[in-house]
């Protein structure tokens, strides 16, 4: 039984033009139907694109529910604590790079001090005032 591309795409969890594009690179062989579509053989799309393989989801039958729940406390309160550090060591880091933009600007500020107190002060205008018609 052979496979259109979408119900191969669907059996094998990617998109159409995904296969479409292997087929067209020569990647994976495909009949083509007289109606433009192509038609996959299981085995030829497995071995290019082998199926995936279903995790079995872990669940925690195995526990009493009163043993699953302390261990839900004990993870939650590890997280809390762990977020908690993590705050502090965000604080902490925000506190020195504040120091350190601070100490900066003064720097900032006493140089251009400096360089203002060594620039020559900038020459006063001279009046000059003509006296029309005076010897």
């Amino acid at each position: 039984m052979k496979l259109s591309l979408s119900a191969a795409a669907k059996e094998v969890d990617r998109s159409k033009s995904t296969l479409s594009r292997a087929i067209k690179e020569g990647r994976m062989s495909a009949a083509r139907c007289e109606d433009g579509s192509y038609q996959i053989d299981p085995a030829e799309l497995y071995r290019v694109f082998p199926a995936p393989v279903p995790h079995p989801a872990a669940s925690n039958t195995a526990q009493p529910p009163a043993e699953r729940d302390g261990t839900l406390r004990m993870q939650l309160e590890v997280a809390e604590r762990e977020r908690d550090r993590e705050r502090e060591e965000r604080n902490r880091e925000r506190e020195q790079m504040q120091a350190t933009i601070d100490d900066l600007r003064a720097r900032l500020d006493r140089a251009e001090n400096r360089i203002a107190g060594l620039l020559p002060a900038p020459p006063a205008p001279r009046r000059r005032w003509r006296l029309w018609g005076r010897n």
